[in-house]
């Protein structure tokens, strides 16, 4: 069977969701035992997101090969539980690089290069990548942005073209777009759908199916309209309606038929979907026995996407352990010695989240304190648990100007300095220390018992380290350096003995949750935070279910 290509375009507004439905799709192909991936592409011309500022994109997704992608990303990867890579995330800046490069190498032999064919063509090549693989039946491709955007144009025409070069029948279009309900006339109006497709359509690209994202149900007097003036049939207008959890869009899109719909038009081979497992999991983050408060203590939590992949374990982790954890967002910036009680007295977990920077610091080693000193699990990732070595450092090594090199260069006690490999690094831009990467772990720690194994592999995004040079001091004291990374000796994971569960990571094992496979560490956190609450009479019952003391 030759491979299906699936082109996902959005139109009237942006934030649609043409991520989730992406996801979604893709988890319904998989569940009828075909082999899928999804791409994004992004009409920015950043080479990549990861310069961008968290306020501005949200969370840098880093793939296994260490590519700094698209937040999307995350969702391809937890929907299908299929690894991404570089080649999943093509940006614009990244397409005229590559055409820059070439040119100067010659490769166009003296013809004037142009959008079109040559930014086109390399448009077309990311995405034929993907398919010629062999490792794939179908390659979902979204396109960023909202049809009728200058800087989406040669994506459209890209895809316009390729459904030629391919053949018709190996490809697909399908377009996310609104309607809108309007509380004044009291009905949808499919106006903006119309508008939308007619835009699509002049860039010569005709969707075969039309999504519709709407906050009503859409009755057959609508889907009849969107079918008549979008030339499509009335059973390819997919209703997308407002859902209590993003997992559930996989069971609402099976109900409307837009897996059936996609399996007829490209005449795939594939089984019924088997979803129970999906089913048992959307019950379990629906239905929970008791909710816990965990906080999240960052610098950019106005924005909840800059934590995204966090957000979506805890929702894996707490599914598992039969629990919704509620986050409680807790800005650095405004924890201190005199508030931190008011802050965090009502938590059953803390997590001190990654980031880069030295505001909020001083927040953050308050929170730090707290969970240490107060026996609640602690969980800090990446800069959370250089936080973490700084706060021992100082108040039980007595280091009182221990800190990390990245906000004070002139600390007496650089703890966490920068890597070596980094120190003659100019460029920001795809530099740092990025991809998966090995760690062996210490028998009898909670990491141990978390993953039930000594060697594994998480991803990495830093330049900072635990100084190997004044190491020596925290484990005078009492720390446990209990994961290493065995070719470079670099410190992976810290511990506290005396603690009933305080881990500081520097890798990012957010990257790693999916539905299918939540990751260790956060299951056993969300236990952990748990046996908390329910030891302090803090965990609350859901649905009158009775909470259940280990």
């Amino acid at each position: 069977m030759s491979t299906k290509y699936i082109f996902i375009t959005g139109g009237v507004t942006s934030s649609l969701g043409k991520g989730i439905i992406c996801a979604s799709l893709g988890r319904l192909l998989v569940a009828r035992g075909l082999r899928v991936t999804i791409q994004k592409l992004d009409p920015y011309i950043n080479v990549d997101p990861g310069t961008m500022n968290p306020y501005e994109h949200g969370e840098v997704y880093v793939t296994e090969d260490g590519a700094e992608t698209d937040l999307d990303l995350g969702h391809y990867e937890r929907f299908l539980d299929v690894k991404t890579s570089q080649e999943n995330n093509v940006t614009t800046g990244r397409v005229y690089n590559d055409v820059i490069t070439k040119e100067r190498q010659g490769t166009y032999l003296g013809k004037t290069v142009q959008v079109i064919p040559h930014i086109t063509d390399e448009i077309k090549s990311h995405i034929l990548n993907l398919g010629e693989s062999g490792d794939y039946d179908v390659v979902i491709t979204e396109i960023g942005g909202t049809v009728g955007d200058i800087e989406s144009l040669p994506y459209i025409e890209a895809v316009r073209q390729l459904r030629y070069d391919v053949g018709r029948k190996n490809t697909l279009s399908v377009h996310l777009t609104l309607v809108p309900y309007l509380s004044a006339a009291r009905e949808l109006k499919t106006k903006p759908t119309q508008h939308s497709v007619k835009t699509l359509s002049e860039s010569g690209l005709q969707p075969d199916i039309i999504v519709a994202r709407s906050e009503h149900p859409l009755d057959r007097s609508i889907r009849k309209k969107i079918a008549q003036f979008c030339n499509v049939e009335m059973e390819d207008v997919i209703a997308s309606l407002d859902a209590p959890t993003i997992y559930q869009v996989p069971l609402l899109m099976q109900e409307e038929g837009l897996d059936r719909r996609v399996i007829e038009k490209l005449q795939l081979e594939a089984g019924e979907p088997d979803l129970e497992r999906w089913k048992g999991f959307v019950e379990a983050v629906r239905n929970p026995s008791s909710e816990i408060k965990i906080a999240l203590v960052g610098k950019y939590v106005e924005h909840h996407d800059a934590y995204k992949s966090i957000v979506e374990a805890f929702i894996h982790s707490g599914a598992v352990n039969d629990c919704k954890v509620k986050i409680k967002w807790i800005h650095s910036d405004e924890v201190d010695q005199e508030n931190v009680e008011e802050k965090l007295g009502d938590v059953s977990g803390i997590l001190v989240a990654p980031g880069f920077g030295g505001r909020g610091i001083e927040g953050k080693l308050v929170a730090v304190n707290y969970a240490r000193t107060k026996k609640i699990p602690f969980f800090g990732i990446c800069l959370g648990m250089q936080c973490a070595v700084i706060e021992y450092a100082r108040n039980v090594c007595d280091w009182k100007d221990a800190g990390s090199t990245e906000f004070d260069a002139s600390t007496e006690y650089p703890i966490i300095d920068l890597m070596e490999e980094q120190k003659e690094i100019e460029d920001k831009g795809g530099t740092m220390r990025l991809g998966l990467y090995d760690c062996s772990i210490k028998k009898d720690t909670n990491t141990y018992r978390a993953y039930g194994k000594e060697l594994v592999q998480e991803r990495h995004r830093h330049r900072y380290e635990v100084n190997n040079n004044l190491r020596y001091k925290l484990v005078e004291h009492g720390m446990q350096l209990v994961g290493f990374n065995p070719d470079r000796d670099l410190v992976e994971i810290i511990e506290i003995e005396d603690h009933p569960w305080f881990v500081g990571v520097q890798f990012h094992p957010e990257y790693h949750s999916t539905v299918n496979n939540p990751q260790p560490l956060f299951v056993d956190f969300v236990k952990a935070s748990l046996d908390h609450a329910q030891k302090n009479d803090l965990a609350v019952p859901v649905n009158g279910k009775k909470v259940a003391v280990s």
